[in-house]
């Protein structure tokens, strides 16, 4: 049997506080990305809008609700293109109005939903360049770790910020996940420093692929974000990269190859604690 594979796309958008424009331009990618032969295509945080927290409180939707005009939109991009779409950090409403969930969609080649993921670490920072991010004051935290698959990937799901909490994704892979996905807006400040090791790092931890959308950029309000989407592969070599522009990256995931690299070195058998 022929080792299976995954052809997979990360998309990197400048959204802005626009939502139809946003989500015309996510329509316009991911079929950029269905004709390069995706399989599974990857929307950053933020994808839909990216502006001040009150309007962004106005555009949340109830996950499930097929008349929400951001997931029609997906629905109908991921059964346009027939394709897996993960459009990854969306305002979901929760009991508490004024902070919804920042939460992952999961679309089928068919339309409907099949799962979601809410963001469970906030990013609360005080950078050096002297910017103030409290994500906790308008969005409320996830407590759940989840996962779906795709033939016999089975691939977990995280936004941003939880990026810097390996236990994280340990918990994922201890559930069987051998592909991590990672959309994000990270700021220009870290990125530049930090995206980078940190994807390679959870790669190799996990001998898993991981697969990172971007938000690349000025934004709203003197947000400004690092962007380089990327693919890196079980050994944390980097398979494929974004420039800085908006645009897709491509990359093909081969389960054969991650057997071998979890077979060389089994550190995931070898743990004590």
């Amino acid at each position: 049997m022929e080792p299976e594979t995954l052809r997979v796309a990360a998309i990197q958008l400048q959204s802005r506080d626009d939502v139809a424009q946003n989500l015309a331009d996510c329509a316009r990618l991911v079929s950029a990305a269905r004709n390069e032969g995706a399989r599974l295509v990857v929307l950053p945080e933020n994808f839909a809008y990216f502006g001040a927290d009150t309007t962004r409180q106005a555009v949340a939707e109830q996950v499930g609700d097929a008349r929400g005009p951001i997931q029609q939109a997906l629905a109908e991009m991921a059964r346009g293109a027939q394709i897996f779409l993960v459009a990854g950090g969306f305002p979901e409403a929760s009991a508490a109005r004024e902070r919804p969930f920042n939460t992952a969609l999961v679309f089928g080649p068919d339309g409907r939903l099949i799962t979601s993921y809410r963001k469970i670490h906030l990013f609360d920072v005080a950078l050096q360049d002297g910017t103030v991010l409290s994500e906790s004051a308008g969005t409320t935290a996830g407590d759940a770790l989840v996962s779906f698959d795709i033939g016999r990937f089975r691939i977990g799901l995280s936004i941003c910020y939880d990026l810097r909490f390996p236990e994280l994704y340990r918990g994922l892979v201890l559930q069987g996940a051998n592909v991590l996905l990672v959309p994000a807006a990270f700021t220009l400040h870290t990125g530049k420093d930090h995206w980078h090791p940190l994807l390679r790092a959870r790669a190799i931890e996990s001998q898993s692929y991981v697969v990172a959308a971007a938000q690349w950029g000025t934004h709203p309000r003197g947000r400004t974000t690092y962007g380089h989407s990327l693919v890196a592969d079980p050994w944390g070599s980097i398979i494929a990269e974004a420039s800085d522009r908006v645009g897709v990256v491509c990359a093909t995931l081969d389960l054969g190859y991650l057997e071998q690299v979890r077979a060389a070195v089994p550190c995931l058998s070898h743990r004590r604690l």
